[in-house]
């Protein structure tokens, strides 16, 4: 039989309501109460996001965007500002880290508190109410919050709080609250689960959870057995510390130091390929990019710049070589470089990418099954790999300098025997 353990936890969870559109009316107060989408402005752009207003029409996120036109004729379609998002989630997150004991920040417009043993000292739905109160004076931002004895469990019922709302699940009530939800209000079933347990006739929780956990191991291995744990109200998940995040990065120390620029252009942006895919297979984006140099006299300096929250190559990349550029200031020969990602949340692909188009983010998605399959290396950007001319030109090089070198020995060994 599963355990929660013998602690009972306390976590909090915070939601920032319809968070891109939110901002956007902060900007325009106009857009209040009016259908409005957020993403790409041609018909083969995606939806990113979209108000309330907008999802009475059956507007969605991920939907392509002609036919959220469709569904919705009077919206309003606004092309997103990730960096004006960026910076608003960043200062929901600083009011949070200054009150919080441990908190974590799991995508733009979400984050988690670990409030256990607080109520001895102070209430925690109290404190809760009076953060959420200050966020939304401090920032203007609708924002929901659920508290409970878990991470699922007070996910939901932030879910079942919106808009803008608070709802408190208490553990002698955990399973009473859950059983009449629509499973697909679990966090981990998506559209395929989804439809695969309705095709069983499981529509509430309430049927998931009395099924045997044995029969939906069967059915969907490991997830099964996670997904009855959560109907079940059980979630043992921590509270990651924001501050403990590991960063994502990689380094290139030279045989031979070098000022080779075109080779260290070509270095940097097969680097940022080979950790941004690291960056997508764990769903996260990086909103910093340190560029690290190091000198042949061993000293070393870095470079940091702050970004809109992204995950793909061509947007990484071209911040690397900005940073490596402005970095690279004494001409000295290169030791070594290195570039690392860090201030990272959970976030999908589409999140940046506004005026993009579906099959932009199919190539990427392509791109990356093939690496999967087939390796890291089976796909390079042609800016990150040599051309053969570049080869052939590098190799005479080396094998002039080799001749210079045989001949510099020959001299000296002439001038020693005469």
């Amino acid at each position: 039989m599963f355990t929660t353990g013998t602690i009972e936890r306390s976590i909090l969870h915070l939601d920032l309501d319809t968070f891109f559109v939110s901002v956007e009316r902060l900007k325009n107060s106009r857009l209040i109460g009016k259908p409005v989408i957020i993403g790409g402005m041609s018909d083969r752009g995606v939806v990113s996001s979209c108000s309330y207003e907008a999802r009475k029409y059956g507007v969605n996120s991920a939907m392509p965007m002609k036919l959220a036109r469709n569904m919705c004729p009077d919206a309003i379609i606004i092309r997103g500002d990730m960096e004006l998002y960026s910076n608003y989630s960043n200062i929901v997150t600083d009011i949070i880290a200054e009150r919080s004991p441990v908190y974590e920040k799991s995508s733009v417009d979400e984050h988690y508190i670990d409030l256990t043993g607080m109520d001895r000292f102070y209430g925690c739905y109290k404190w809760s109410h009076e953060l959420r109160q200050y966020i939304i004076k401090e920032t203007g931002l609708p924002i929901s919050i659920g508290l409970s004895v878990n991470k699922t469990v007070s996910k939901i019922a932030t879910g079942e709080a919106k808009p803008n709302g608070e709802r408190e699940v208490q553990k002698e009530v955990v399973l009473t609250f859950l059983d009449p939800l629509s499973i697909n209000k679990i966090p981990m079933i998506g559209q395929k689960t989804y439809h695969l347990l309705r095709s069983m006739g499981i529509a509430t929780i309430y049927t998931l959870r009395n099924i045997p956990a044995e029969m939906l191991e069967k059915l969907m291995g490991k997830n099964g057995i996670d997904i009855w744990k959560k109907a079940n109200g059980i979630d043992s998940t921590p509270v990651l510390s924001y501050s403990e995040q590991k960063s994502i990065s990689t380094e290139h120390t030279f045989e031979k130091d070098t000022t080779d620029m075109v080779r260290l252009n070509q270095l940097l942006v097969s680097m940022v390929e080979k950790i941004a895919f690291e960056l997508r297979k764990q769903e996260k984006l990086t909103s910093c990019i340190t560029v690290k140099i190091r000198y042949s006299n061993f000293d070393t300096h870095t470079l940091q710049k702050r970004i809109p929250y992204t995950s793909f190559d061509h947007v990484l990349a071209d911040v690397t070589k900005e940073l490596f550029s402005r970095l690279y200031q004494r001409r000295m020969l290169i030791r070594l470089i290195g570039v690392r990602f860090s201030h990272m949340v959970r976030g999908v692909q589409q999140l940046d990418m506004f005026d993009d188009t579906p099959e932009k983010v199919s190539l990427y998605l392509a791109m990356d099954r093939l690496r999967k399959r087939f390796g890291r290396n089976a796909v390079k950007r042609a800016s990150g790999v040599m051309t053969i001319d570049e080869r052939e030109e590098k190799a005479i090089k080396q094998l002039e300098n080799a001749l210079k070198e045989q001949n510099m020995m020959e001299e000296r060994l002439r001038g020693y025997w005469y």
